[in-house]
């Protein structure tokens, strides 16, 4: 199902596309920027529905859902764009309240999703999930007490994600026997998902020598103090300058993508790859913590070159997993927990999704997708759904 809507106030088009639904529901976030279009929703709802496949377990509470995702064309920084957002809601109020069960993502933080969707009058952005749970009351005060709860300043919602992408990277240099201490970082983004990425990479050992956010490049071949870039930040994950230090540097927005590092992390855009400019990339890895960050002429090129680029399907997929893996019960609003269970479920996956991609001779992005064919057969067949 596609919708393309179009604000009366403003003229600013809408999206939403629900890919596929499963047990009658649908998972996916509703992102917010300029010059986002239909393509890409459907392209990222596409994307969730892989999500939600790989994360079955026929052992957990967690039931994968169906895919889906929405979209508004417009800057999140435009005063206007609180009540197109509004406006976008209550449009699709019904989908909401029936089988779209959504939250933040790209623009979006999820207070403003949920402040946005009261006064659109829904009960949840995700209620349409509600009636799948054993104890509806109970579910929704684990989910609450699990985005009350803060590490080091910043919410445990903002820091699973990039835990999930941290260890994806480090399975992969587990997988290559590179120690940590050896292998440098750099990200472009450090909004929700990139400032939490780099969190996990620094405290794990690895050396983050690059951040990009939309005035340009910070970087320090010695590696930067992320902890300070982090608590320098605004809203949307731009770097106030007077916290640099004198050892640090500030280069052109792309130099991220040239840097000297063994991981690169593109957590900001979608297509910020393209055949052109991923000549300039000398990473071993890129891990995408982004959705859709590398157009697939980019990644061919870069396979022919050597380069490994770990999926967003799976690299991103720990957020998504964890609000149901609280919802569900498989895990309580604990922050040991959460991070314990991402980083094992994100470790089994990495580490299936290139071994089969050894196994098969092919990408892992190719090996993902492999992966889920085998496992829609079994969820349909389980639960059903509807194409």
């Amino acid at each position: 199902m596609s919708i393309t809507w179009t604000d009366h106030v403003t003229g600013r088009q809408g999206f939403l596309v629900v890919d596929r639904l499963v047990r009658g529901v649908a998972s996916g976030g509703l992102r917010m920027r300029a010059g986002c279009t239909l393509d890409e929703v459907i392209g990222l709802a596409r994307g969730m529905t892989m999500k939600e496949a790989l994360h079955y377990d026929p052992q957990g509470r967690y039931i994968p859902l169906g895919g889906a995702k929405g979209g508004i064309d417009c800057d999140p920084r435009d005063p206007a764009a609180y009540g197109v957002l509004v406006r976008f809601l209550r449009a699709v109020r019904p989908t909401v309240e029936n089988v779209w069960t959504t939250g933040e993502d790209l623009g979006l933080t999820q207070d403003l999703v949920d402040r946005a969707a009261a006064e659109a009058g829904l009960v949840s952005s995700i209620q349409a999930v509600y009636p799948l749970l054993d104890d509806e009351t109970a579910a929704r005060r684990r989910l609450a007490d699990a985005f009350a709860v803060e590490v080091d300043g910043i919410g445990l919602d903002e820091l699973v994600g990039g835990c999930g992408v941290a260890e994806s990277a480090l399975a992969a240099l587990d997988r290559a026997q590179l120690p940590y201490r050896e292998a440098r970082v750099a990200v472009q983004g450090l909004g929700t998902m990139g400032g939490a990425t780099a969190r996990f990479l620094s405290r794990a050992g690895l050396a983050v020598v690059a951040v990009a956010d939309v005035k340009g490049t910070i970087a320090n071949p010695d590696g930067l103090d992320v902890e300070a870039l982090l608590a320098a930040r605004d809203a949307y994950g731009t770097v106030d300058r007077a916290a640099l230090r004198p050892s640090d540097t500030e280069l052109p927005g792309d130099a991220w993508l040239s840097a000297e590092a063994e991981v690169l992390v593109p957590a900001a855009v979608s297509y910020a790859i393209d055949a052109a400019n991923q000549e300039a990339v000398t990473a071993r890895w890129i891990v995408e913590a982004a959705n859709m960050p590398v157009l697939p002429e980019a990644e061919e090129a870069l396979a022919a070159r050597g380069v490994t680029v770990l999926p967003d399907v799976v690299v991103n997929s720990g957020t998504n997993a964890w609000w149901w893996w609280t919802l569900f019960g498989d895990i309580g609003p604990d922050a040991e927990q959460a991070f314990a269970h991402t980083r094992r479920a994100m470790r089994t996956l990495v580490d299936r999704t290139l071994t089969r991609a050894e196994t098969d001779g092919t990408t892992p992005r190719a090996a993902a997708h492999a992966l889920v064919a085998d496992r829609l057969p079994v969820i349909a067949e389980r639960f059903g759904w509807y194409r």
